[in-house]
């Protein structure tokens, strides 16, 4: 939430028809006494009243002209340009203020407004500082220093001067509010919910904490609270971008994708620049398969608050999947292990445009991503080539290729498990005597506890082991743990657990290529599976990620995969009846029954 400055220079009635009287007045003074320095000074604030900054810049400079050492004239004019917005020209004239009256608390606090505006963030934070040892209760400078403290990453600071406005106005909404955004962003939404509501109490129509409650609402996967606090939002203003946003998420995950682009459409109409919005709307696209516009506002998540830090500048440009001889490519990862195995895909078509493909992946990659064809070379990350000539992101490369939905590669496996290893680690899995197909099992993704909104994310697609017990108790199978970190499962579930052996990928690789079958949450497995060309059951939530088509269990990004979707949020139970049910049916024929043709 963004906080406007007030640039009021006077207690002038707000009256327009007062402010021309008063302005005639002056004038009439002025026909007698043009220097008149006081009358000159006035002059430029009735203007500045009337919202004609451009104006009163000529009557200021007049005033200063007759007197040039007057601390309030150069405070007014400073205002002025303010409203312009021209926070580079104000500044001297304030610091000039200040300097001849320490204690001019008016204009150290537009100052600060001014520092802040023009990006000079030490120098706000030292005058909005000393401005508070002058006036500690100004509760807009407490609320200013929380913004900076919050965008420069200092949650806590952010909170305790958030705590301090509070408290010295515990019934202003507009403080409270702002207090939840800072607990909410620290992760613990439980006071950003007290908070929110307790601005609610406070004021009932105040569209700002609906909907950041909205907001609150769609991640604790509360869907339909989230869709009816974005709805009173808009009821009372409706042209709320961010509100129209939050409405748009929660549209989509409850199924109402083709409602919610429109919604997010709109957002985007009204403010076009906002990253978040961008973003928001190119997964609603990519969820509908709407690749071409998707693809291409999907480059906003650079611009957002979650990866903003995270792009890598090089002086040599991103590909644009032109074709080149020679050239060395340089295809670097992002995000999470399994949006690596997904995209990783692209670099042998690449390869076979005449570029010499260099990939940087994550370290648990690295060993199965060399029997990626036409890569030259592949390397962990912090490690990067020597030289390059183009770069790209891991998911920029369907942009680069032009990726329609219908055009998706569809190429699995891409990605081969050792010979050698698999042999190896078909020895360690035999159960001497038993033919039983054998399963793997994953149930819970990476928590991700360092950002909030993930870690909330990764609750909604994760299950306790012991939920599979359903899956389990088939005594027709054998089951084996797929969960390297995270919860074990309890020894009740009789799982072969053996992943205490697996150094990295490549060994999860092998191993797979023994089971018959892998059955995952959506986390990197799945796609591991998939990559390998090994049938694999995805539990998949309510909210799903994009990239599968909640309309079929059938995704286009992986043949041999099969979604199994909740049919309400939270409902896992039927999920796994229903896998239960499916396993047991494919007991005489698991080839077929696990969808793979013999």
């Amino acid at each position: 939430m963004s906080f406007s400055a007030d640039y009021a220079v006077s207690p002038l009635s707000e009256s327009p028809d007062r402010i021309e009287e008063a302005g005639r007045i002056c004038r009439s003074i002025l026909a007698q006494t043009p220097d008149d320095a006081a009358c000159l000074q006035l002059m430029g604030i009735i203007e500045c009243k009337l919202r004609r900054p451009g104006e009163s810049e000529i009557w200021f400079r007049k005033s200063l002209a007759v007197n040039p050492d007057s601390p309030e004239t150069l405070c007014s004019y400073a205002l002025a340009l303010m409203m312009l917005r021209q926070f580079a020209r104000a500044i001297p004239l304030l610091e000039r203020a200040t300097e001849m009256k320490a204690d001019f608390t008016l204009a150290l606090h537009h100052l600060g407004n001014a520092y802040k505006e023009n990006g000079n963030i030490v120098e706000a934070v030292q005058t909005y500082e000393k401005l508070l040892t002058l006036k500690p209760d100004e509760v807009e400078v407490m609320y200013n220093l929380a913004m900076l403290a919050k965008d420069h990453g200092n949650l806590p600071a952010a909170r305790a001067y958030c705590e301090r406005a509070a408290g010295l106005q515990p019934l202003n909404p507009f403080c409270i509010n702002n207090l939840g955004i800072i607990w909410y962003m620290m992760g613990d939404y439980r006071q950003a919910l007290i908070c929110y509501r307790k601005a609610l109490e406070l004021n009932p129509e105040y569209p700002e904490a609906l909907s950041n409650l909205s907001m609150l609402m769609q991640e604790m996967g509360a869907f339909d609270q989230a869709v009816d606090y974005s709805s009173r939002a808009l009821a009372l203003k409706p042209a709320y971008p961010e509100a129209l946003n939050n409405f748009g998420i929660s549209l989509k995950d409850t199924g109402k994708l083709a409602e919610g682009i429109e919604v997010l459409r709109h957002a985007y109409r009204l403010n076009d620049q906002d990253p978040e919005i961008q973003y928001n709307l190119a997964i609603a696209l990519l969820a509908a398969g709407e690749y071409g516009e998707g693809w291409r506002l999907h480059e906003a998540r650079w611009k957002t608050r979650f990866l903003k830090d995270t792009y890598r500048k090089y002086p040599q440009p991103v590909w644009q999947g032109e074709a080149a001889e020679g050239r060395v490519l340089f295809i670097h990862h992002e995000q999470g292990l399994g949006d690596t195995l997904q995209f990783c895909r692209y670099a042998p078509m690449a390869a076979a445009l005449g570029w010499r493909v260099v990939m940087e992946v994550q370290q648990p990659l690295l060993r199965l991503m060399k029997s990626l064809e036409g890569v030259e070379a592949v390397l962990a990350r912090p490690a990067e080539p020597a030289d390059f000539d183009f770069h790209c992101p891991m998911m920029s490369l369907p942009l680069a290729m032009q990726t329609r939905f219908e055009t998706i590669p569809q190429s699995a496996p891409y990605l081969m498990a050792d010979e050698k290893e698999v042999l190896e680690w078909g020895n360690r899995i035999a159960v001497p005597g038993s033919g039983k197909p054998r399963v793997g099992l994953v149930w819970a993704g990476c928590a991700r506890l360092n950002t909030p909104s993930l870690a909330m994310t990764d609750r909604r697609r994760s299950i306790s082991a012991q939920m599979l017990k359903p899956i389990t108790q088939n005594e027709n199978f054998h089951f084996f743990s797929l969960q390297k970190d995270g919860p074990k499962a309890p020894e009740t579930l009789g799982l072969i657990d053996l992943m205490d052996q697996c150094r990295d990928f490549a060994d999860t690789a092998a191993l797979i290529a023994n089971l018959d079958l892998v059955i995952a949450v959506d986390t990197a497995v799945a796609h591991l599976a998939g990559a390998l060309g090994k049938p694999v059951w995805v539990l998949n939530r309510f909210d799903s990620c994009w990239r599968w088509q909640r309309h079929s269990e059938k995704t286009a990004w992986y043949s041999s995969m099969r979604l199994f979707h909740q049919p309400r949020a939270g409902d896992w139970a039927s999920v796994i009846a229903r896998m239960a049910a499916e396993l047991a049916g494919a007991e005489t024929d698991p080839m077929i029954g696990f969808g793979m043709s013999k």
